[in-house]
């Protein structure tokens, strides 16, 4: 399954370019999960190569963010929390989770919105909550894309790096091998938590 994201993230990015780019943060900010993580650096590598520009490889990962958390705050604000309740568990979101950030939310206001979305996993959900706020509309297209641009950026900028010292740097392979199988380990271990909670889920459904 983690070797299918690679290489789907991969195939996407290869075949539709920069398209592929927004597509795929279009999907992870309405909270599919498909790492930027994975899809970034990528992107920056192949700027390395000389097929894309680093800043271009950013706008189009931020506005592809824009349209996926367009997709998320719609849900929050057409069905609230309890849509996001039942369905949350399906998008690794538990209730516990959900209300940490609505707390965040409520308590920061609109300006978490921007702030969130330079944060790991936090920055995926935060779309949801504002919609459920009904944030204004405007504003949250605005602070969702100043967001994004600095952590598209700096992660196409690691990807970037890598790329052009990888030839040159010897280390760098085994560096990036012991990189790799820790994070196979943990998507490995988030794939298991994921089947544990749905299945708790259903069992505490059925009784």
């Amino acid at each position: 399954m983690i070797a299918a994201l690679a290489h789907f993230v991969i195939a996407t990015i290869s075949s539709l370019g920069y398209a592929g780019i927004a597509v795929l943060m279009a999907l992870e900010s309405a909270c599919i999960p498909i790492p930027s993580e994975v899809i970034l650096p990528f992107a920056g590598y192949l700027v390395s190569t000389g097929r894309f520009d680093l800043w271009l490889v950013a706008i189009v990962g931020a506005l592809g963010c824009n349209i996926g958390s367009t997709i998320a705050y719609a849900v929050g604000y057409a069905g609230g929390r309890p849509l996001v309740e039942r369905f949350g568990r399906y998008i690794l979101l538990d209730q516990a989770e959900l209300t940490r950030v609505e707390g965040f939310f409520a308590r920061y206001g609109s300006v978490t919105v921007l702030v969130s979305r330079m944060l790991p996993v936090v920055r995926t959900y935060i779309a949801l909550p504002a919609g459920m706020a009904r944030m204004n509309f405007w504003k949250f297209q605005a602070y969702t894309f100043i967001g994004s641009l600095p952590w598209c950026l700096a992660l196409a900028y690691v990807g970037f790096r890598l790329g052009k010292a990888w030839e040159t740097n010897p280390r760098l392979h085994a560096v990036m091998h012991d990189f790799t199988i820790a994070t196979v380990a943990v998507l490995a271990g988030l794939i298991v938590w994921y089947g544990v909670r749905v299945w708790r889920g259903r069992a505490q459904r059925a009784r």
